[in-house]
């Protein structure tokens, strides 16, 4: 980490420490059983168990391992689309483990992103209006399929009056909302930010647009290992449903009511390609990853990990790839978590920023899972086989997402 502090640079900016997290994915309901079945080397993908996958290219999923109906009552199920539920699952799990601050609600913000939002409730009920007509439509349905449900969803539950906001890009959603919330501490306009992803769409719709595209794996008959980043055989990426969130303070505010932080969310990059719709481009991934480490005054050398987007796509992991060796080298080691939870869409950034809280917290970096020989243009200190212990002072998260969205965040031990 740089210690120069020439006259002409900007001074330190308010640290940002995260003190909660919450998780409920395919590998778990909560954070504990989704890391632990990670470091496992356990596997969230199985085939679809539901009629309407029959028809479709692609039958397998990351469905959720433990169903939001065990865990929200039925009459605030009905309010809610299912992307709300889990985003309302992991929100609370996340303010309990920060110990739910006591802070003042007009410093209290919400800043939850997502991919998708409520396309399951718009779906079903176009449905219900083409078979019913639209005196039978839910009363629920507007709020339901609104993009920033889920974010207002998590406001209302915690009383947030700083703000609620709710980015919407594409893969890098959870990223950018964690970003969004160190710039909220930053400027002071929160002294708490409850910050995450959510997305969960399994649906012919989404499956069968995806698998037209060619962008998922059909490795129906094996499931459990079909999502494969970086390995040579890999064929595509496998959606899943999920949410991540996490509870960041300003450090100051955290120190003064006794929590201990889990680590700091450092920095963050934000860019944009103006490239391709759908094709990653290596420079603004490089970029971003600049900028991250700018944000928070780091240098390549001072990262000993990556939490890498690597979602199995071959364009995707090589673009990833070499943007990776030329901005910050082949020293890192590198972990693909996508490898066992899929991909959660506009969660996936927060479910691995999630997880990389916990590689500095506990120094052990979960291993790749499937990954039996890596493609020879990756080029990357990939972790395979088991989880490898390794202490680490500061590392990344990368997200990428359809139009040329790149979000990468930096993470420091507390």
């Amino acid at each position: 980490m740089r210690t120069d502090r020439s006259p002409g640079r900007t001074p330190k900016r308010t640290d940002v420490a995260v003190t909660g997290i919450g998780a409920t994915t395919p590998l778990g309901g909560d954070a504990p059983s989704t890391w632990s079945a990670l470091l496992a080397g356990e596997s969230g993908i199985s085939q679809l168990e539901t009629p309407w996958a029959d028809r479709l290219p692609v039958r397998i999923a990351g469905v959720l391992r433990k169903d939001p109906a065990d865990v929200l009552d039925r009459v605030q199920r009905r309010r809610l689309d299912r992307s709300q539920e889990v985003a309302l699952v992991a929100a609370r799990e996340a303010w309990a483990d920060a110990g739910s601050p006591d802070v003042d609600p007009v410093r209290l913000a919400v800043v939850m992103g997502t991919a998708i939002g409520g396309a399951l409730t718009m779906l079903d009920q176009d449905d219900r209006l083409e078979e019913l007509g639209p005196r039978l439509l839910s009363p629920f349905t507007i709020p339901r399929l609104m993009p920033n449900g889920a974010a207002a969803v998590v406001s209302l539950e915690l009383g947030a009056r700083a703000g609620t906001h709710a980015p919407s890009s594409a893969c890098a959603a959870g990223a950018e909302a964690l970003a969004v919330g160190a710039l909220l501490i930053r400027a002071g306009r929160a002294d708490v930010v409850v910050a995450g992803g959510t997305d969960a769409c399994l649906h012919p719709l989404s499956l069968g647009g995806f698998a037209r595209m060619g962008a998922l794996s059909t490795r129906n008959d094996t499931p459990e290992q079909a999502s494969r980043p970086f390995d040579k055989d890999r064929d595509g990426f496998v959606m899943a449903e999920g949410a991540g969130v996490l509870v960041l303070e300003r450090a100051e505010f955290a120190a003064a009511r006794g929590a201990r932080p889990r680590a700091l969310l450092a920095g963050a990059g934000i860019t944009s390609d103006a490239y391709d719709m759908t094709t990653p481009h290596a420079e603004g991934q490089i970029r971003a990853i600049e900028e991250a480490l700018r944000d928070a005054d780091l240098t390549p050398e001072d990262i000993a990990h990556v939490n890498a987007h690597a979602t199995g796509t071959p364009t995707g992991d090589n673009t990833e790839a070499e943007a990776l060796r030329r901005a910050i080298g082949t020293h890192p080691l590198v972990t693909a978590t996508k490898s066992s939870t899929g991909h959660l869409l506009g969660a996936a950034g927060a479910v691995e920023a999630v997880f990389t809280v916990l590689t500095l917290q506990q120094a052990v970096i979960p291993a790749i899972r499937n990954l039996s020989e890596a493609a020879p243009e990756v080029g990357l200190d990939l972790v395979t086989g088991q989880a490898r212990r390794a202490a680490s002072a500061a590392a990344l998260s990368t997200s990428f997402g359809f139009g040329g969205h790149n979000v990468v965040l930096s993470f420091t031990k507390s």
